[in-house]
């Protein structure tokens, strides 16, 4: 049994991070600071769920392939040992996707509808649930898919409310930063 620490975890999704950044810069030949904060600000969203969802990572070679599958809705969420564990999982998981759902519209132009970030919250949690696999200490279950799905949502709803408070319109990353003055 091997138990890989987050810090290499999260040191390679840096680099990964950083390779990109600096890719996107040069191919574009500037840099919008203002973008780049939110990009940042989506950078630590995803790194706080690698934490949260792969953290502690134990490769056990005995069991990599004896996936741990609940395929079931809500069967195993009240199978806790205290209500607290389970208020924890339950809110904990939609509340790590909130900011991704609001990040989503903000970063790309593409994502600008309810149906359209609430299905990239969807895959982003089921490429977890299906990396989660073959990982010993893992289990992937629809609840934690439907929860995370259900943050993305959240997320999204609070992000077109704060568009409506500030001007009825969707807003881009520079716009976004502007009425808050950041990064100036």
């Amino acid at each position: 049994m091997i138990t890989i620490p987050f810090v290499y975890t999260a040191a390679v999704y840096t680099v990964i991070y950083l390779l990109v950044r600096a890719f996107v810069c040069i191919r574009t030949k500037c840099i919008d600071r203002k973008r780049e904060l939110a990009h940042s600000l989506m950078y630590f969203n995803l790194l706080v769920i690698i934490y949260l969802t792969f953290s502690p990572l134990i490769m056990d070679f005995d069991r990599i392939f004896d996936f741990r599958i609940n395929p079931v809705p809500f069967v195993y969420l009240t199978d806790y040992d205290n209500s607290t564990s389970m208020i924890m999982n339950v809110f904990g998981n939609i509340l790590m996707f909130v900011p991704t759902g609001i990040l989503l519209p903000v970063l790309y132009k593409r994502l600008n509808s309810f149906a359209k970030v609430a299905g990239t919250g969807f895959l982003i949690s089921l490429a977890i649930e299906i990396l989660q696999l073959p990982f010993a200490s893992r289990t992937s279950d629809v609840d934690d898919l439907i929860m995370n799905t259900l943050g993305a949502v959240t997320g999204y709803v609070i992000y077109m409310i704060a568009c409506y408070a500030f001007g009825r319109k969707k807003r881009s990353a520079t716009e976004v930063c502007d009425i808050y003055d950041i990064a100036k």
